[in-house]
C-alpha cells in the first residue's frame, strides 16, 4: 500500500531553459565580481569567469563524480583558490556576501515550473499521501531551493525535503534516500519515487526497495546530469511522458 511519493526536483518539478540559465549565470558572475572588487581584488575579478568554469570541473572531479557533495561555502572557498586567493584573507562577512551572490541567482531569476507539477503535487496530497523531495543541488544550495519552492507554491505540498549539499551525498547513494524515508516515517515498500534520470532516480530508488517511475518529458532544460555507465539494465516500474499521467498511475500501483 502506497503511503508516500518521492520526487526528484530538477527536470521533474522545475526546469531552466537555456535563456534562464544564461540570465542566472550573468547575474551570479556580476554580483560575484562586485563583491571581489569591494574586497580589494579588482585584478582577480577580471578573471572571474574562467575561475567560475574551472570550479565546476573541480567539484565534479573531487565530489560529484563519486556522488559526494559539499556545502555551498566550500564551493566558494574552491572558487577563491582558483583565483589564487587564500579564503582566510576574506572576512566572514565578505565570504557570506560572495556565497549569497553565488547561491541566490535562481531565487532572483526563478526556474520555470514543469507543466502539471503544481497540479500533480496537489492531487497526490488530496489522496492523503505524503510527499517527499530529493535534489542533487549543484550550484544552487538547499537553502536557496527552499526559497524557490516557497515562491512557486510547491513547498506547501511537500512534507520533507532532502538536499545533497546539506546531506553530504548525492543520489543514487542509499543514504540520501534513507534520510527521506526516515523523515516521512514509512517503509521502502510504501514509497514510490519519480524522476527524470534513469541512474540517480530510478536505479537509486529501486536498489533501496522502492518502486520507481521514469519521467521522460518531450523537452528538457539545462539541468540534465552528465551521462554515466549504467550498472546494468535499469527498468523502471513505469514510464510517463507527462506529469498529468501520474495520478492515474498511482491508482494503478497502489
Amino acid at each position: 500500500m502506497l503511503k508516500a511519493i518521492g520526487f526528484d526536483l530538477w527536470e521533474t518539478l522545475i526546469t531552466d531553459s537555456t535563456e534562464l540559465s544564461r540570465r542566472q549565470e550573468r547575474l551570479r558572475l556580476t554580483r560575484m565580481e562586485q563583491t571581489l572588487r569591494a574586497a580589494g581584488f579588482a585584478a582577480e575579478a577580471e578573471r572571474i569567469e574562467k575561475a567560475y568554469r574551472r570550479l565546476w570541473h573541480r567539484c565534479h572531479e573531487l565530489y560529484w563524480s563519486t556522488d559526494i557533495d559539499i556545502p555551498c561555502r566550500r564551493q566558494i572557498e574552491h572558487f577563491l583558490e582558483e583565483l589564487a586567493i587564500e579564503p582566510s584573507s576574506f572576512s566572514d562577512d565578505a565570504l557570506q556576501s560572495l556565497e549569497h551572490a553565488y547561491a541566490n541567482a535562481a531565487v532572483e531569476i526563478p526556474p520555470a515550473t514543469v507543466a502539471g507539477a503544481i497540479e500533480v503535487l496537489a492531487a497526490v496530497k488530496s489522496r492523503g499521501l505524503l510527499v517527499g523531495l530529493i535534489s542533487n543541488t549543484g550550484r544552487t544550495p538547499g537553502y536557496a531551493l527552499r526559497q524557490v519552492l516557497e515562491k512557486n507554491g510547491m513547498a506547501a505540498f511537500i512534507d520533507a525535503m532532502v538536499f545533497s549539499d546539506e546531506h553530504g551525498a548525492c543520489k543514487p547513494q542509499l543514504s540520501i534516500f534513507e534520510t527521506l524515508r526516515s523523515a516521512l516515517g514509512v517503509d521502502w515498500r510504501e514509497m514510490l519515487f519519480i524522476g527524470d534520470n534513469l541512474y540517480v532516480d530510478v536505479f537509486g530508488a529501486q536498489r533501496c526497495g522502492m518502486r520507481a517511475v521514469h519521467f521522460d518529458p518531450p523537452a528538457r532544460g539545462t539541468a540534465v546530469a552528465p551521462p554515466v555507465d549504467l550498472p546494468g539494465p535499469v527498468v523502471p516500474d513505469a514510464t510517463i511522458r507527462s506529469l498529468s499521467d501520474l495520478p492515474q498511475l498511482i491508482e494503478f500501483l497502489s
